[in-house]
């Protein structure tokens, strides 16, 4: 099994006519991805890369059966587009745009309560299960091989880097999911550690945070609480980081002392979980985890 996508999932692409929506689109298609219906607001009726266009995600649902979203609109518009999404129930919303103002998401992140959609992102780079489906921008060439580890990402160039290891040590991925980076996001760490935790296929479990805000301690916690049922590996980017500088994400910014990698991994320690200090060691802790 997979968490979040399959091969079975048909895939509608918000701002699809776009520069960055006609790239990425293709190289889902090239992936195994089906994608059903593309959504740009007046040109619908037309056709690019074989997919048809309508005006509206309800009108694409309606006519494609479309369940799963992923949007590259731009950031002035991207809130809008992720309320469409979950107003015409997608079950899952994959919004890779970058500069949404955090004051739109707290109000995306409200309306989410009680609905049926799930929201990765935004600013993220998606979800893959090897083999069966791509939403988002991670790179084809890495995410061949199905495996039994699980990888939740808050930096999308270390999801490639982990999942490049762990493929060349003779392992695969069972679903890689970029969370994203910024300081307001749809599901968080614990969540799709909770998923990873129910799926029978993933005996194994990447988790690659940073410094800022409390997702990894949240997740931490829940993993002491409910007991390690399966190995977690830890990472935390931003080592070095001073306070109160903001390091490539929004999210990324020390505002506490237990915002900083030190104390996050410390904490994620004493829950059972196993720290890596570089990101290079990470393919070598799941070999000796799972050899």
């Amino acid at each position: 099994m997979s968490i979040l996508i399959d091969k079975n999932i048909k895939v509608l692409v918000q701002g699809l006519t776009g520069k960055e929506g006609l790239f990425h689109t293709e190289q889902m298609i090239n992936y195994g991805t089906l994608i059903v219906g593309g959504i740009t607001p007046g040109k619908g009726g037309k056709m690019y890369l074989g997919v048809p266009i309508f005006n509206t995600i309800e009108e694409a649902v309606n006519h494609t059966g479309g369940n799963v979203s992923v949007i590259f609109v731009p950031s002035a518009f991207a809130s809008d587009a992720i309320l469409e999404s979950i107003y015409t129930n997608v079950q899952v919303i994959v919004c890779i745009t970058e500069g949404i103002p955090v004051s739109d998401m707290i109000r995306i992140k409200h309306f989410l309560k009680g609905k049926k959609s799930r929201l990765i992102g935004p600013n993220c780079p998606g979800i893959v299960s090897p083999e069966e489906s791509k939403v988002g921008i991670m790179p084809n060439s890495v995410f061949k091989k199905k495996g039994n580890v699980g990888i939740i990402s808050r930096s999308g160039t270390l999801t490639y880097e982990a999942a490049d290891q762990i493929v060349k040590l003779g392992y695969g991925i069972s679903t890689a999911v970029g969370i994203g980076g910024d300081s307001v996001i749809g599901m968080s760490i614990k969540e799709v550690m909770k998923l990873f935790f129910h799926d029978p296929e993933t005996e194994c479990i990447v988790m690659i945070g940073e410094i800022g805000g409390k997702l990894e301690i949240e997740a931490a916690e829940w993993i002491k609480k409910w007991g390690n049922k399966k190995p977690v590996i830890g990472f935390i980017a931003g080592q070095t980081a001073p306070k109160g500088i903001t390091m490539g994400h929004a999210g990324a910014i020390i505002e506490k002392k237990i915002e900083t990698a030190q104390e996050k991994m410390k904490i994620m320690k004493e829950s059972g979980i196993h720290i890596v200090k570089s990101p290079a060691n990470i393919g070598k802790v799941v070999y000796e985890i799972l050899h």
